[in-house]
């Protein structure tokens, strides 16, 4: 049963736009018209959360922008949920609706979706973020803006005061932007015990050497895949379809479309801060690696072997090489043995005849070749090199290889919360 928040008798779609037309949530779910400065449009999806209070609280105090700022959260279950979260949901949106009334600012809206008893096939992360972000482009078509400023944010996490400030800052200074993605740091101290924060450093070191590490093998969308992080304009979320149905990893295979538009920007002067807390509720991500490590006790993190990313990069370093040429044969025999049987196990040579049918253009060919072989693909590689040739390197070794590879740093770390900081540092500095 869809809900429309805390309005009842929402308007007709009037709008003339293909994409709410064929391809967004039926809507509109809010009555209220948007004021016609707004900016941003934060979405939240909201199931089974304690701490969604504590995050609209941080969304509430942050400094005021040169603009409207609109809140959405998107309370959430599937139809066969069980009866104890469907009361959860609802007692916690009794709570919104009463914040709300008590939380007014000028500048500052709040609006709560229920969107409760969802298909069993669909219902999840995905399609709540869906189903906010679709009333997001809803709402911005209505007031002309198609650069409006959708954010992704989650119910557990919270944020600098300048937020709101710099992430428009960002959009006004570079108006070409499809999407910016905001620095983040998880807490490594605070009310939970010492296991846990010992385990999300792991975890952190984990993210932040793979982002880097395909930084260090030329990958050209080598950037973190949060969805608390992600920002998006409108009409670049319009144009490449919207955001998927997945259940989990719904913001790595989202960002997977958005990054062939080009224009992408890291913002590094203001902070999102994701909750370290485990979650059994996704098959894998930030909460179910911090559960795992809790559970066997596991104070070693084994990550990806350096030597495959090495391998990627003579891979990557020879695409140029694959536009148009006859011989393409004699020079994968002399790439690594890894990025080899790889290739054979996807019959590249095949895919790539067809990419170079399409292409008139190296620059052409470029894109194209990245558009096939993005995010998805370079992880299904890592994945067999992983499974096949290089067993996995304890994260400590692994992150003193990339910082003695990408920064002045040259002496081994032995301290994870040192060796993180060191690689937090290097995040903000790209």
């Amino acid at each position: 049963m869809i809900q429309p928040g805390i309005f009842h008798d929402s308007p007709p779609d009037k709008l003339h736009n293909l994409y709410l037309q064929r391809y967004a949530w039926p809507g509109p779910l809010l009555a209220d018209e948007p004021n016609n400065n707004t900016g941003i449009i934060v979405v939240i999806p909201c199931f089974n959360e304690p701490h969604i209070l504590a995050s609209l609280n941080s969304l509430f105090e942050c400094e005021t922008p040169n603009c409207k700022v609109e809140i959405i959260v998107v309370v959430n279950h599937a139809e066969n949920e069980a009866d104890h979260i469907k009361i959860f949901n609802q007692d916690t949106c009794d709570k919104i609706q009463e914040w709300i009334i008590n939380h007014k600012k000028k500048y500052f809206s709040c609006y709560l979706l229920k969107v409760f008893d969802l298909p069993r096939k669909h219902a999840g992360v995905g399609l709540a973020r869906k189903i906010g972000m679709d009333e997001a482009v809803r709402r911005f078509e209505f007031i002309n803006n198609k650069n409006g400023i959708i954010i992704c944010f989650d119910a557990d996490c919270y944020c600098s005061p300048n937020y709101f400030q710099e992430v428009y800052q960002c959009y006004q200074n570079k108006p070409e932007i499809n999407t910016a993605l905001v620095y983040f740091e998880h807490p490594l101290e605070g009310n939970f015990n010492s296991s846990l924060y010992e385990s999300i450093i792991n975890y952190e070191l984990h993210l932040r050497y793979f982002k880097n590490a395909l930084q260090f093998a030329d990958f050209p969308y080598a950037f973190h895949t949060i969805g608390s992080c992600i920002t998006v304009t409108s009409a670049a979320y319009q144009k490449q379809g919207g955001m998927n149905k997945r259940k989990a990893g719904e913001d790595f295979y989202f960002l997977q479309k958005i990054f062939p538009l080009g224009n992408i920007c890291t913002i590094n002067s203001t902070t999102v801060f994701p909750s370290p807390r485990p979650s059994n509720r996704v098959p894998f991500g930030t909460g179910k690696a911090i559960n795992d490590m809790l559970k066997t006790r596991e104070t070693r993190y084994v990550t990806y072997n350096p030597q495959i990313f090495i391998d990627l990069r003579i891979f990557i370093t020879n695409v140029s090489n694959f536009y148009q040429e006859k011989y393409i044969d004699s020079i994968i025999k002399e790439l690594p043995i890894s990025i080899q049987e790889y290739l054979n196990t996807i019959h590249f040579i095949d895919l790539l005849a067809k990419i170079n049918k399409n292409c008139s253009s190296e620059n052409q060919f470029f894109k194209a070749f990245f558009n096939w072989f993005n995010g998805f693909m370079v992880l299904k590689y890592i994945h067999f090199a992983r499974d096949n040739y290089y067993i996995g390197t304890e994260i400590l070794e692994a992150t003193n290889w990339i910082l003695m590879e990408l920064t002045s740093i040259k002496l081994t770390l032995t301290n994870k919360k040192k060796a993180l900081l060191h690689l937090r540092d290097l995040d903000k500095s790209n």
